[in-house]
């Protein structure tokens, strides 16, 4: 089958200042990529090397539509992605500098950084609605990182790196948000995290980019109250990013800026985690720029963009959660950001 008529599975942003891209890598049942096919997203990035997000695209819950920030014109694209290839939807304003978007059951939110704040939309056949009444401002200086829903819709989250904080809202039912509770991290600089399908967060932290001290924590989650479990689970690697969860929830797989290592913990039924390999997989040893991450749908293949060497790294995932390398696909500019797999 030519590579033209398979599938888009992995989606990154160019972020470039003069017009920023969907870049669209297809895909085959072994993984194998081809690309990036570019597509304007209607809007700018913000032209900058390492874009300081967790989550800058995002598919929707249903597979069918992909959400991407455009922190250079502070709005976000929409593209219908369940066709031959994507389409692209429109763009709707924000807030300054948007750097996360999380999508619920329709329901979306933002993270503004230039503000700082979050706010929120509706999706619907005709595009993003913005919902009145729905903008929440953040701390100043709070340096926020990502912002994510709960497996169960009920709970807003967002890590804020500086302030060494997390804060959950409650989702009402008209999708505006309660009153914020604010918990300080485990560890210092929480920065990406994930959930896993029973609501068990999961936050690594970066303890300011210190050599060797990368770790991650977990959290019990019942409605926005946040009670630690494992605290700063320490992986010996440096500038910890991304965190991801298994399909089958068993493993969480981090990666590791500053030397290309995804890390591999395993996470007990009651939430605690263990690590189980701190380089269960390495783009280029030694060398840096592995961030963004997201596995396929089917939880059997892991990618993630190196931005420095300009390239994604595949892996598949095996039964005991071990990951074997199938390869790397090149040409994207030195801004590229964000990943999104599906």
């Amino acid at each position: 089958m030519r590579p033209d008529s398979e599938p888009c599975a992995v989606y990154v942003q160019s972020n470039q200042r003069d017009g920023n891209q969907l870049l669209c890598f297809r895909t085959s049942p072994n993984g194998v990529l081809w690309g990036p096919g570019p597509i304007a997203t209607g809007g700018a990035g913000d032209g900058t090397a390492h874009l300081a997000s967790q989550g800058s695209l995002a598919l929707t819950g249903d597979g069918r539509r992909l959400l991407v920030t455009d922190a250079g014109s502070d709005d976000v694209s929409l593209f219908a992605v369940d066709g031959d290839g994507p389409e692209a939807m429109g763009t709707t304003a924000v807030g300054s500098a948007p750097k996360s978007v999380t999508e619920h059951d329709g329901l979306v939110y933002v993270l503004n950084t230039g503000d700082p704040s979050v706010c929120g939309l509706r999706l619907g056949a005709g595009g993003l609605e913005p919902i009145t009444g729905s903008t929440r401002p953040l701390e100043a200086g709070s340096d926020p990182a990502q912002v994510g829903f709960s497996p169960d819709g009920s709970t807003l989250v967002v890590t804020q790196r500086m302030a060494d904080a997390i804060v959950s809202y409650p989702v009402g039912a008209d999708g505006r948000l309660g009153e914020p509770r604010t918990r300080s991290s485990s560890g210092r600089t929480p920065y990406g995290f994930a959930f896993t399908d029973d609501g068990t967060l999961l936050v690594v932290e970066a303890f300011g980019a210190a050599e060797g001290r990368a770790a991650t924590s977990s959290y019990a989650t019942a409605g926005d109250e946040v009670t630690p479990v494992s605290a700063s689970v320490p992986n010996g690697r440096s500038e910890i990013c991304w965190a991801v969860v298994s399909d089958d929830n068993r493993y969480l797989y981090t990666t590791n800026f500053a030397d290309s290592g995804v890390s591999r913990y395993a996470i007990g039924d009651d939430g605690s985690l263990t690590l189980d390999d701190p380089a269960a997989a390495v783009g280029i040893d030694g060398h840096s720029g592995l961030r963004d991450e997201d596995l396929s749908a089917d939880g059997r293949f892991l990618y993630a963009l190196d931005a420095d060497s300009r390239q994604v790294f595949g892996w598949s995932v095996g039964a005991n959660g071990t990951l074997s390398a199938i390869g790397s696909w090149g040409g994207l500019p030195p801004t590229a950001a964000g990943l999104a797999a599906a």
